[in-house]
Protein backbone atom coordinates (compact mmCIF):
# COMPACT_ATOMS: atom_id res chain seq x y z
CA UNK A 1 0.00 0.00 0.00
CA UNK A 2 1.32 3.73 -0.91
CA UNK A 3 0.27 6.81 0.65
CA UNK A 4 0.85 9.65 -1.30
CA UNK A 5 0.26 13.00 0.71
CA UNK A 6 -1.25 15.71 -0.97
CA UNK A 7 0.66 19.21 -1.15
CA UNK A 8 -0.67 22.09 1.17
CA UNK A 9 -1.58 24.92 -0.82
CA UNK A 10 0.47 28.69 -0.64
CA UNK A 11 -2.47 29.96 1.69
CA UNK A 12 -2.31 26.73 4.12
CA UNK A 13 1.46 26.79 4.43
CA UNK A 14 1.06 30.99 5.06
CA UNK A 15 -1.55 29.88 7.69
CA UNK A 16 0.67 27.52 9.09
CA UNK A 17 3.83 30.34 9.22
CA UNK A 18 1.46 33.17 10.35
CA UNK A 19 0.17 30.72 13.37
CA UNK A 20 4.13 29.61 14.02
CA UNK A 21 5.02 33.17 14.80
CA UNK A 22 1.90 34.03 17.01
CA UNK A 23 2.48 31.17 19.03
CA UNK A 24 5.65 32.90 19.83
CA UNK A 25 4.60 35.73 20.25
CA UNK A 26 2.33 34.33 23.09
CA UNK A 27 4.78 32.04 24.30
CA UNK A 28 6.79 35.36 25.04
CA UNK A 29 3.87 36.95 26.69
CA UNK A 30 3.70 34.06 28.90
CA UNK A 31 7.05 34.04 29.87
CA UNK A 32 7.27 38.21 30.33
CA UNK A 33 4.30 37.32 33.30
CA UNK A 34 5.40 33.96 34.27
CA UNK A 35 9.13 34.86 34.78
CA UNK A 36 9.02 38.87 35.87
CA UNK A 37 8.18 38.15 39.10
CA UNK A 38 11.17 35.70 40.07
CA UNK A 39 13.53 39.04 39.33
CA UNK A 40 14.80 41.14 42.37
CA UNK A 41 12.68 44.42 42.32
CA UNK A 42 15.68 46.40 42.70
CA UNK A 43 17.53 45.23 39.52
CA UNK A 44 14.15 46.26 37.38
CA UNK A 45 14.59 49.60 38.58
CA UNK A 46 17.61 50.26 35.94
CA UNK A 47 15.90 50.46 32.25
CA UNK A 48 18.80 48.82 31.09
CA UNK A 49 19.27 46.08 33.56
CA UNK A 50 14.87 45.78 33.16
CA UNK A 51 15.26 45.48 29.36
CA UNK A 52 17.90 42.51 29.32
CA UNK A 53 15.47 40.85 31.91
CA UNK A 54 12.70 41.16 29.73
CA UNK A 55 14.11 39.66 26.85
CA UNK A 56 15.12 36.63 28.78
CA UNK A 57 11.93 36.03 30.09
CA UNK A 58 10.40 36.20 26.84
CA UNK A 59 13.33 34.13 25.38
CA UNK A 60 13.30 31.08 27.78
CA UNK A 61 9.04 30.60 26.98
CA UNK A 62 9.74 31.30 23.40
CA UNK A 63 13.14 28.58 23.45
CA UNK A 64 10.46 26.30 25.12
CA UNK A 65 8.09 26.89 22.42
CA UNK A 66 10.57 25.71 19.69
CA UNK A 67 11.93 22.94 21.85
CA UNK A 68 8.60 21.84 21.93
CA UNK A 69 7.78 22.20 18.51
CA UNK A 70 10.92 20.38 17.64
CA UNK A 71 12.97 23.52 16.36
CA UNK A 72 16.80 22.35 15.09
CA UNK A 73 18.86 24.09 18.24
CA UNK A 74 20.74 26.60 15.14
CA UNK A 75 17.26 27.76 14.57
CA UNK A 76 16.62 27.94 18.47
CA UNK A 77 19.85 29.96 19.23
CA UNK A 78 19.01 32.09 16.11
CA UNK A 79 16.35 33.42 17.20
CA UNK A 80 16.98 34.18 20.47
CA UNK A 81 19.82 36.00 19.18
CA UNK A 82 17.47 38.37 17.44
CA UNK A 83 15.25 38.51 20.49
CA UNK A 84 18.20 39.79 21.79
CA UNK A 85 19.87 41.80 19.57
CA UNK A 86 17.76 44.97 19.30
CA UNK A 87 18.04 45.19 23.43
CA UNK A 88 21.85 45.25 23.42
CA UNK A 89 22.43 47.42 20.15
CA UNK A 90 20.45 49.54 21.81
CA UNK A 91 22.43 49.67 25.02
CA UNK A 92 25.15 51.67 24.19
CA UNK A 93 22.71 55.14 23.29
CA UNK A 94 20.99 54.13 26.28
CA UNK A 95 24.08 54.45 28.14
CA UNK A 96 25.22 57.58 26.46
CA UNK A 97 21.85 59.73 27.22
CA UNK A 98 20.92 59.76 23.65
CA UNK A 99 17.52 57.62 24.65
CA UNK A 100 15.33 56.93 27.26
CA UNK A 101 14.89 54.10 29.48
CA UNK A 102 11.49 54.11 27.85
CA UNK A 103 12.70 54.67 24.55
CA UNK A 104 15.06 51.42 25.13
CA UNK A 105 12.25 49.37 26.19
CA UNK A 106 9.61 50.72 24.03
CA UNK A 107 12.29 50.54 20.37
CA UNK A 108 13.69 47.31 21.37
CA UNK A 109 9.93 45.48 21.41
CA UNK A 110 9.68 46.73 18.24
CA UNK A 111 12.49 46.38 16.38
CA UNK A 112 12.58 42.61 18.13
CA UNK A 113 9.17 41.68 15.67
CA UNK A 114 10.38 42.72 12.37
CA UNK A 115 13.44 41.09 13.25
CA UNK A 116 12.18 38.20 14.13
CA UNK A 117 9.73 37.75 11.06
CA UNK A 118 12.79 38.03 9.33
CA UNK A 119 14.74 35.24 10.77
CA UNK A 120 11.32 32.92 9.58
CA UNK A 121 11.33 34.37 6.45
CA UNK A 122 15.41 33.57 5.79
CA UNK A 123 14.78 30.53 7.04
CA UNK A 124 11.64 29.38 5.47
CA UNK A 125 12.25 25.97 4.80
CA UNK A 126 12.23 25.69 8.69
CA UNK A 127 8.73 27.35 9.34
CA UNK A 128 6.71 27.17 5.47
CA UNK A 129 5.58 24.13 5.27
Amino acid sequence: MTTTETPRTTGRKLARFTGHYVEMVVAMLIGMVALGPLWPSAWLERPDVDALVMATNMTVAMVLAMVLRRHSWPRIAEMAAVMYLPFVALLVPYWLGAISGGALMTAGHVIMFPLMLAAMVWRRAEYWH
